[in-house]
């Protein structure tokens, strides 16, 4: 009977798979065409590393698609159905989990992000982003009924990932936010008036809070920021943990991903407390510029690679402390 019972959730599996990829395209209210929605009882839509822990990441990745055209049409939303689709957006949840992850569990959901091109013009993106955000809240409430046995969770999303994130913290339910070891905004902003009025946005002060909300995006300059990042409500050093002025040295060593090219730095990191950015001194590197929204001096490609030891131990330290208060 468990070898039937089996057979047949399996199959149950396949069917799923079969009947989101052969959906018949919608057109969304910009007029965009849309791939088939994902189908987050189907295994294929996760990226999950089980290591047995006690706390999970659930992480939602950053941008990792242009616009495509496929057949004379012309896609704006990633098709989590297409391997071609969907092989960067693996790249960069395999990347982060080996970086950041250390022992806790970790899930990253496929979802229909908008390309690059959305961020262009701001109503555009704010169009735009309903659909990736769809996506990943009914991943989040599947996982949460499904995948997540009552376990307490970090949230964290880097970039597009990192908006998609802080509407889910605000959204978030006492019971729920009640199991939150902190939120990791990287790569995005959060205003004043978000902070006021969302209880669930609890800015952290230090390397051991729990419940709290991490946010920052760094620049060698002011001058540098791009206009979605150039000022936060919230926002903390990730290098000494601290809130003020105090600067910290980050020494950088090429990554075991992707050493090629990379650079080793002493680096001087300091919050300017006025707007919450990061001030990186020392970066000798040749930066990622994106495409249509970058500047020079601006590393928002970088926020993970810079401080994936500290995300790294400062996620394992949260985890430890929420576990030892409850």
């Amino acid at each position: 009977m468990k070898t039937m019972r089996t057979i047949f959730l399996v199959l149950v599996q396949i069917v799923v798979a079969l009947n989101a990829a052969s959906q018949v395209y919608a057109i969304n209210g910009c007029g965009d065409v849309l791939p088939p929605v994902p189908a987050y009882s189907d295994s294929t839509q996760w990226y999950v590393t089980n290591r047995c822990s006690d706390v999970d990441i659930f992480y939602i990745i950053s941008t990792e698609i242009d616009d495509y055209v496929v057949d004379g049409t012309t896609w704006h939303y990633a098709n989590t159905y297409n391997d071609s689709v969907r092989q960067p957006l693996l790249g960069e949840m395999h990347g982060v989990d080996l970086l950041v992850s250390g022992d806790l569990n970790f899930y990253s959901p496929y979802y229909r992000q908008c390309s690059l091109q959305s961020f262009a013009d701001s109503s555009l993106m704010s169009r735009r982003m309903q659909v990736p955000l769809d996506d990943v809240r009914s991943a989040f409430h599947y996982y949460l009924k499904n995948l997540n046995c009552g376990r307490p969770f970090i949230i964290a999303g880097f970039s597009q990932g990192a908006m998609i994130a802080l509407q889910l913290l605000k959204e978030m339910d006492t019971a729920t936010a009640g199991r939150l070891v902190a939120a990791y905004i990287i790569g995005a902003t959060i205003s004043k008036e978000d902070l006021d009025s969302c209880s669930a946005i609890k800015p952290s002060q230090d390397a051991t809070d729990t419940g709290v909300t991490i946010c920052y995006n760094s620049v060698r300059d002011r001058s540098c920021a791009i206009d979605l990042m150039s000022s936060s409500a919230v926002a903390i050093n990730p290098v000494n943990w601290k809130t003020d002025t105090t600067a910290a040295t980050l020494v950088t060593e090429p990554s075991p991903l992707n050493p090629a090219g990379q650079t080793k730095d002493t680096l001087t990191v300091r919050l300017d407390v006025a707007s919450g950015l990061l001030l990186v001194d020392g970066f000798t590197g040749t930066d990622y510029m994106l495409p249509l929204i970058g500047k020079e001096g601006c590393y928002h490609s970088r926020e993970i690679w810079l401080y994936r030891d500290c995300l790294r131990q400062n996620m394992a330290t949260r985890a430890a402390a929420y576990l030892r208060q409850r």
